[in-house]
């Protein structure tokens, strides 16, 4: 049906807009509607266009727009229940143009509802939407009504109960005289809209930066995961009475003897030193000396001459030569046979050593930092190692403290390995449960930081996404009725251990199996339930030394649900 266009109703619609100072309401026909300045619109454009980019920006009005169109059509249809399609479509740009969006005039529309067809072009005068953006960025290459197509796509496809879309072919804001948009059902575009649908489509966008959170995260600890001192995370004491002392010693060039259980992190330590030094521009080489062959431990230090044992096909570097100008980190130096222990007391008296197999004098300048987990000491005295390289090693000792010295630090280390282990298994584990994180502070750390970031590890994979991770998940033999500290302890308490009744531990009794015997225990002293609450919450309240919250926690609710029943009780917060 081609439309002999009415556009005589907007005095009619006009009437339908109520203004009601006292209430602070505006409402056209049953629509609440605000007034916003023009002004407040064009900065949350440029928040929008800054914060998501120009595509996202132009989703989000595009799809505002579409969801005010289709209310508008909506009024419309309730209002004007035996109005014509022609009608309903004529007053949609009325719609518009009471709205200060923009002075509509059709030029030409066709609409058949029962058919399925529809065409439509409309000329847009002082459109809002061009001038705001004009004065925000200036001429822009392509169409900027982007919530104004949005509001004629969505308000034609609800009164057509199909899908129209309308593209701005003309626009203010890319230098046209006016804005001109035409529409009609998508199948009609064909490719030609492909483009454009995108808009029109939600995206979560809160999705996205999660992952691209993800990636950033995967490249940062899989690309390179060499830590600085300012990297290593700690507040305990002995962390930071070490990390000033490992700065003192960066400061100069002397050799350094790092000393500490295994698992401590001493190579971490190692290359915060190098970091800190004036060779922090230079290579960082790291050797295990418990993990080479002896027979290999030389060629691999010094390097090896062509023909020098077989199997040696071409003459190579070793670790020495290229740590040249930085710094050699040798683990487990108490491992070093004779042999390479004599050369490496003559490369740190004269800075000089041949390759196996070589004759050849050569010349370097390496800091060395040398680490290890055995009594030095005891080995000097055993003659298992030489006492003038471990004289000459000890100059400049530092001890690293053992996990359990500094279980402060433990929470910023699960973090931190959290956030690793999530990006490289491709998991979003919402943090441990504060029952968890009070396991980890109560357990002994033989294998110290090392074993830490194992278990967080395990706990990432083992736990699903979105939930934390739980005592379980890091103590797979932890018997969880017990206590947390003690269990975490020994990490295989006995299910019937005996348990305190109260902070003092002045009473004991054999923990019952489970949950089924200790109600018949309670039944057979012939307890009611108005007793049990209040024993239950003043054994809670004792068990957490006076902490309401982990009180609260223990029993299973809020912390607000505990302070109710305490009233109700008549219980003191200081039971």
């Amino acid at each position: 049906m081609t439309s002999g266009i009415r556009f005589d109703q907007l005095p009619e619609l006009a009437s339908q807009l109520n203004l009601c100072f006292r209430s602070g309401h505006i409402h056209l026909e049953d629509q609440r509607m605000v007034l916003l300045h023009t002004g407040a619109l064009a900065s949350l454009r440029k928040e929008l266009v800054e914060t998501l980019g120009l595509d996202r920006a132009r989703g989000v009005l595009t799809r505002m727009g579409y969801a005010s169109g289709k209310r508008d059509a909506d009024m419309v249809r309730a209002l004007l229940p035996e109005a014509s399609d022609e009608d309903l479509m004529n007053l949609g740009p009325q719609i518009h143009s009471l709205e200060g969006v923009a002075h509509v005039t059709p030029i030409h529309f066709d609409i058949d509802v029962a058919g399925g067809h529809f065409y439509g072009e409309f000329h847009w005068h002082d459109s809002f939407e061009a001038d705001v953006h004009l004065e925000t960025f200036g001429p822009y290459h392509e169409a900027v009504c982007w919530t104004q197509i949005g509001y004629a796509s969505g308000y034609t496809s609800s009164v057509m109960r199909k899908s129209i879309i309308f593209r701005e072919v003309e626009c203010r804001g890319k230098g046209d005289p006016d804005c001109r948009i035409v529409g009609q059902p998508v199948e009609a575009w064909g490719e030609e809209i492909r483009h454009e649908l995108q808009y029109f489509e939600p995206e979560n966008v809160a999705e996205q930066i999660v992952e691209l959170q993800n990636q950033v995260e995967h490249l940062r600890y899989s690309i390179d995961e060499e830590t600085t001192l300012g990297d290593m995370v700690g507040v305990s004491p002995a962390f930071r009475e070490t990390g000033e002392i490992i700065r003192k010693a960066a400061e100069s060039a002397v050799t350094v003897l790092l000393l500490g259980e295994t698992g401590v992190g001493k190579e971490m330590f190692a290359r915060g030193l190098h970091q800190l030094s004036r060779r922090a521009a230079n290579a960082f080489v790291a050797v295990n000396c418990a993990a080479m062959p002896e027979e290999l431990i030389e060629s691999e230090l010094f390097g090896v001459e062509k023909g020098a044992f077989t199997g040696a096909q071409q003459s190579r570097p070793g670790r020495f030569e290229r740590a040249d100008g930085g710094t050699l980190f040798l683990d487990e130096v108490g491992e070093l046979s004779q042999g390479a222990q004599a050369k490496l007391l003559r490369v740190l008296q004269e800075g000089e050593f041949e390759r196996v197999g070589d004759t050849r004098t050569r010349h370097v300048d390496v800091r060395l930092v040398a680490a290890t987990n055995m009594d030095m000491e005891q080995a000097v005295r055993e003659g298992r190692f030489r006492a003038d390289l471990y004289y000459r090693l000890n100059i400049y000792p530092v001890i690293i403290p053992p996990l359990r010295e500094r279980r402060e630090d433990i929470p910023l280390l699960v973090e931190r390995f959290l956030a690793k282990y999530n990006a490289r298994h491709g998991k979003r584990i919402q943090g441990v449960s504060e029952r968890a994180v009070e396991a980890l502070q109560a357990y002994d750390w033989p294998g110290n930081i090392r074993e830490l970031e194992n278990m967080i590890e395990r706990g990432v994979i083992i736990a699903d996404n979105q939930r934390p991770i739980e005592v379980k998940d890091l103590f797979p033999r932890m018997n969880l009725s017990g206590g947390c500290a003690e269990d975490a302890r020994t990490a295989s308490a006995p299910a019937t251990e005996p348990y305190a009744d109260g902070p003092a531990g002045t009473e004991t009794a054999q923990a019952p199996a489970d949950l089924d015997e200790l109600a018949d225990l309670v039944l057979d002293r012939q307890a009611s339930l108005d007793e049990l609450e209040p024993r239950l919450i003043r054994h809670a309240v004792r068990r957490a030394g006076g902490n309401l919250s982990q009180a609260a926690r223990s029993l299973g609710m809020t912390r607000p649900q505990l302070a109710y029943r305490m009233k109700k009780h008549d219980i003191p917060g200081d039971t």
